[in-house]
């Protein structure tokens, strides 16, 4: 994970790969750790994965300049009335050496990256931000399966060029033309096979003929979006492969482009939306229901297998026919089915269209389920009126429930934490590496994500003891998880997981740490709970806080959205910056400094007055 930073670089030289194929090379002081026009001090780039992508921020036709943010603390800020360009493309080399970085465009076809990489000259300006992440090196494995077209041979080509030399490995390469064939690092263990359009197998039927090694493989695809659905479809249904040993990802899609009447190499900008457009948008309410409906039934998992007619589905969920024909019958109006011709009869087959590929998404099946841990906690929302008028949760109303009632049962607890688990690395790693650790002996931590976060600051603070306080149900799913959060024996033995009582630090830890632990608290109970982890500190010692706030500023809808949501769910809602001040004024401390990191995360560090 890293702050996100809009950098201005300028092109040094271009070389063509091959026909189909320009490398420009780009150059710059901002490519080096620099300050920002408005004052912030900003890191050096840095590209640690093969397939790290980099957003390229283009001009709009007829514009002498681009849209550009204004640079925020790890984060951008976009004017909500300025519509910015940007075209997303991967890292193909980085030097910090030599300050150089490496860009490939595929120069055939009509883009707005495209033009520009086939008209840029040398000197030519550009700006970029990201990349907003880095995966990393492929996960272990026996060997590796790799399959892309001409626009995932940046990605392709690094990749060859990182691994180890006992590597094994199947790659295959669809390109429009035989010229555009790349010469790539050769090693014993990998095979590449090129696949020419119009040649011969084309890179689904290539993979579906390919043999299968012995061993456990991970895979990665990316390309057209419709084949790189289906070649993840071919893995998981034909060669039962698990879905977490596939990295797979649409870089485009096949589509009609639509020019500028004065510039035939040029794509028309999308064309803005009228008032009333927008509004019926917004105020439909029916298809976020259907969708998440869908996404309960498993719809997208079923659907991403083939197509099914209405009458399969409704076996295989369990529904009514009928009814269950007329949200099939809704999502193909919406776009999120395509229909097709059945061998019955009058009898229509549904598949999912390039929107309704979400579905079959983990991430997105399991936030859209109504019946998972994260979509629970939504429910809530369905009580908002009452919630605005009351200025209380209504989540009891809706569900027969309190959240916290719902929250103290083991099993939500369980679920709700695995899906937190997932993404809490995201903040672990840049939150271990924010230097606020150092030379800390002893730690005591209150968050969510205890056991991964855990982890990643036990891992680059050899010297640290960490002791995490939880509510009961919480506790014992950390008790049970950390052999799976923190599989380095060593690393556990310096973790202790203990039942709260308040958040009384340990007796020799001079920190303590809350991670988004006051949010579904009043101002009163927020306060007791900082009161309650600065009450034993000995002199010198620290509250770490991190918290989600609202910035009036810089809000969007989803930001607005969660402020909603946390209304109906727990009474609250995301605290102002001031909102946030006078709560740790109410619990007798004061705030003697901050830092940020990640993605515009404040660590604030606080001390008693």
């Amino acid at each position: 994970m890293h702050p996100v930073t809009l950098r201005r670089v300028e092109v040094a030289r271009i070389e063509d790969v091959t026909p189909g194929m320009r490398r420009v090379t780009f150059t710059g002081a901002q490519l080096e750790a620099f300050t920002s026009d408005n004052g912030l001090a900003q890191p050096a780039f840095v590209s640690g994965g093969f397939d790290d992508d980099i957003r390229l921020v283009f001009a709009h036709p007829g514009q002498p300049v681009p849209v550009l943010p204004t640079q925020g603390r790890g984060r951008l800020d976009w004017a909500k009335d300025d519509r910015p360009l940007y075209r997303a493309y991967t890292v193909r080399r980085f030097d910090p050496g030599t300050g150089e970085l490496d860009v490939d465009f595929v120069t055939h076809g009509i883009g707005v990256a495209t033009t520009w990489a086939q008209r840029a000259r040398a000197g030519d300006r550009l700006h970029f931000f990201g990349p907003q992440s880095s995966a990393g090196p492929v996960p272990p494995s026996d060997w590796l399966l790799v399959a892309g077209d001409d626009t995932a041979l940046p990605a392709i080509g690094r990749l060859l060029e990182e691994l180890p030399e006992d590597a094994r490995a199947q790659v295959f390469v669809e390109v429009a033309e035989r010229g555009h064939v790349q010469r790539l690092r050769e090693l014993p263990g990998v095979e590449v096979t090129w696949l020419v359009r119009g040649e011969g197998d084309l890179l689904l039927d290539a993979v579906r003929k390919a043999p299968w090694w012995q061993g456990t493989p991970f895979a990665w695809i990316a390309g057209e979006r419709g084949v790189v659905r289906e070649l993840r479809r071919h893995l998981v249904e034909d060669r039962t492969m698990p879905r977490k040993d596939i990295d797979f990802t649409g870089y485009w899609k096949h589509t009609d482009v639509v020019v500028l009447a004065d510039d035939a190499a040029t794509p028309d900008p999308e064309r803005n939306t009228d008032a009333y457009e927008k509004f019926h948008e917004l105020a439909d309410l029916v298809p976020a229901l259907a969708i998440r409906v869908a996404a309960g039934l498993g719809l997208g998992d079923l659907l991403a297998a083939g197509a099914a007619s209405g009458a399969e589905l409704a076996a295989r969920t369990g529904s009514d026919e009928r009814a269950l024909g007329k949200l099939l019958r809704y999502l193909h109006t919406i776009g999120i089915l395509a229909e097709t011709t059945g061998t019955e009869a009058g009898a229509a087959r549904y598949t999912l269209t390039e929107v309704g590929d979400f579905l079959a998404d983990d991430y997105w099946a399991d936030l859209l389920d109504p019946a998972s841990a994260l979509g629970r906690q939504a429910q809530g929302i369905f009580g908002l009126a009452e919630s605005v008028r009351t200025g209380k949760a209504s989540y009891a109303s809706v569900t027969g429930s309190t959240f916290a009632q719902l929250r103290a049962e083991q099993s939500f607890s369980d679920q709700l934490l695995d899906s937190i688990a997932a993404g809490a690395a995201y903040l672990g790693a840049p939150l271990a590496d924010s230097g606020v650790f150092d030379g800390v002996d002893h730690l005591v931590l209150r968050s969510d994500g205890a056991g991964v976060e855990a982890r990643e600051i036990t891992a680059r603070h050899p010297g640290i003891r960490v002791t995490i306080s939880a509510p009961p149900a919480q506790a014992d799913w950390l008790r049970r998880d950390l052999p799976t959060s923190v599989p380095d024996a060593g690393q556990r033995a310096r973790i202790t997981v203990v039942t709260e009582a308040g958040v009384d630090p340990a007796p020799d830890a001079a920190t303590v740490l809350l991670v988004f632990a006051l949010g579904a608290l009043g101002d009163e109970a927020a306060a007791a709970v900082l009161r309650s982890a600065a009450a034993n500190l000995p002199a010198g010692g620290r509250v770490l806080l991190i918290e989600d706030l609202f910035d009036p500023d810089h809000a969007d809808e989803h930001d607005g959205e969660e402020d909603l949501l946390a209304l109906t769910r727990d009474g609250t809602g995301l605290r102002t910056e001031a909102e946030l001040g006078a709560v740790v004024a109410l619990a007798g401390l004061r705030e003697a400094g901050r830092r940020t990191v990640g993605w515009g995360t404040v660590i604030r560090e606080l001390v008693t007055t």
